[in-house]
């Protein structure tokens, strides 16, 4: 410990390096329940590239394990320490480099706030279009870990569909720079893509060249609400059937429903088994709306309330965006589950969670990105019941296990970290497995980047 404290005091400015336990130990864990988190020796917080790479040649030449992290609010334990690890925080990497309307990039640091980017290129008449639910906390460097999604995913996609190129700190303290800065560019393998999504298992983003769309019109709601879920679903294939380009399509099943109406009082209807919010941010959403409304009347729906203006829009998705803290009130404690379906299976995976929360006697409430099949079953639970806390864990696999039955995968944007890294081996196959740790073991030989997770 004191020499490794002394070999990084020899690259770092004193403030950068943490090694009061006390303080440590509150960078050990992400936001995940039920994943293990060890105790870091230290934790560093560099300002620059060059102090990254100090870093990591430190940590190469005493082989120890290094855990990269952003502001923490993961959901699958990847950002959580191993026992005597180099907690490296990227937080204080905060500064946009460039904003350039004619090439609609942004060049940030790992550290930006993804709601401090997006407001800092709307000035620019921009649009950074992934918005994770903890847009206004969470970091870049960590939804580049991570591939993280969020409401818009239906139309503007994911992250790695906005990471044009990347500095990357390696295991040795090299610097690699990958991809571009063009619109388009196929030169070697896509090694960009690579790292997205590799929760820094391969290397320590330092720098992003991130693509930017034209800012779009503001976006007009409309909630729909049903009797059933299978009636609701039947509402989102025909959108997608028939065509449609939603900004967003979100679907509330009637767990999360009523858990919304006990914390807000929103006054939504008891009778609601399911609630669909759609939205278009097109040149004449209203009219959108109207053929979408049109679309979930013929499905079934009881009631079909589109906004007039922006106001009422955003009063329609308060419901989606308090659906967490709403059904974390439910028991304290919540295990948000990440599979993602085909659109077609949307509601068998709906009805056999379901299933699953009568046969565990557990709440579990679901909020879904329906309109890209990524469901998030939310296991409510109180953590301080042993019993019920292995109850919640066993369902929380069915869960799993079910989106696999049904053709999908176990996480559409949060990851596989420690909560999921015995599934992806049952999702990738002997085969799969081989190689990605193949791939490991060519840019960490070492294994000393965020070991123990994913596999």
């Amino acid at each position: 410990m004191d020499d490794l404290v002394a070999q990084l005091s020899a690259g770092l400015p004193a403030e950068a390096i943490l090694t009061d336990p006390d303080v440590t130990a509150s960078y050990a864990h992400d936001m995940a329940s039920f994943c293990a988190a060890g105790t870091p020796a230290v934790v560093v917080l560099p300002r620059t590239v060059e102090q990254v790479q100090h870093v990591m040649r430190t940590a190469t030449a005493l082989r120890v394990p290094v855990v990269p992290q952003g502001a923490r609010t993961g959901l699958s334990g990847a950002a959580n320490a191993s026992d005597g690890c180099v907690v490296l925080s990227l937080v204080r990497m905060d500064r946009i480099l460039e904003v350039s309307p004619v090439d609609r990039i942004a060049v940030v640091e790992p550290g930006v706030v993804n709601a401090v980017l997006s407001r800092a290129v709307g000035e620019h008449g921009l649009y950074y279009p992934p918005d994770p639910s903890s847009w206004e906390t969470c970091t870049i460097g960590g939804n580049i870990g991570t591939a993280s999604g969020g409401l818009c995913c239906v139309k503007y996609g994911v992250t790695a569909e906005y990471v044009l190129g990347l500095d990357v700190v390696l295991a040795d303290g090299r610097l690699l720079s990958t991809g571009r800065r063009t619109a388009k560019g196929v030169a070697g393998y896509d090694l960009t893509r690579l790292f997205v999504g590799s929760e820094g298992s391969l290397g320590v983003v330092v720098r992003a060249v991130l693509a930017l769309r034209p800012r779009p019109p503001r976006q007009l709601v409309l909630a729909a609400e049903f009797a059933s879920s299978t009636a609701a679903c039947e509402a989102v294939c025909a959108i997608m059937e028939g065509g449609h380009t939603p900004a967003l399509l979100e679907l509330m099943d009637r767990t999360t429903v009523r858990a919304v109406n006990e914390l807000a009082r929103m006054g939504l209807p008891h009778t609601t088994e399911a609630l669909l919010l759609c939205a278009f941010d097109t040149p004449d959403p209203a009219a959108d709306l109207a053929a979408v409304g049109a679309l979930c009347t013929a499905a079934g729906a009881t009631q079909v309330v589109p906004a007039d203006d922006a106001a009422e829009s955003e009063l329609l998705l308060q419901a989606r965006r308090l659906s967490l803290t709403a059904l974390e009130a439910v028991k304290g404690t919540t295990m948000i589950d990440d599979v993602c379906v085909p659109r077609s299976r949307l509601d068998e995976m709906i009805r056999g969670t379901a299933a699953i929360a009568e046969k565990y006697a557990l709440t579990i409430g679901v909020v879904s990105h329906a309109g890209d099949g990524n469901t998030h079953p939310t296991v409510c639970f109180d953590a301080a019941d042993p019993e019920e806390s292995r109850r919640a864990r066993e369902s929380f696999d069915e869960i799993m296990a079910l989106g696999l039955e049904l053709g999908g995968t176990i996480t559409g944007e949060h990851g596989v970290g420690v909560l999921k890294k015995d599934w992806l081996a049952r999702e990738l196959g002997p085969v799969g497995l081989e190689l990605q740790r193949g791939v490991k073991a060519v840019f960490d030989p070492l294994g000393i980047l965020n070991p123990g997770k994913l596999f």
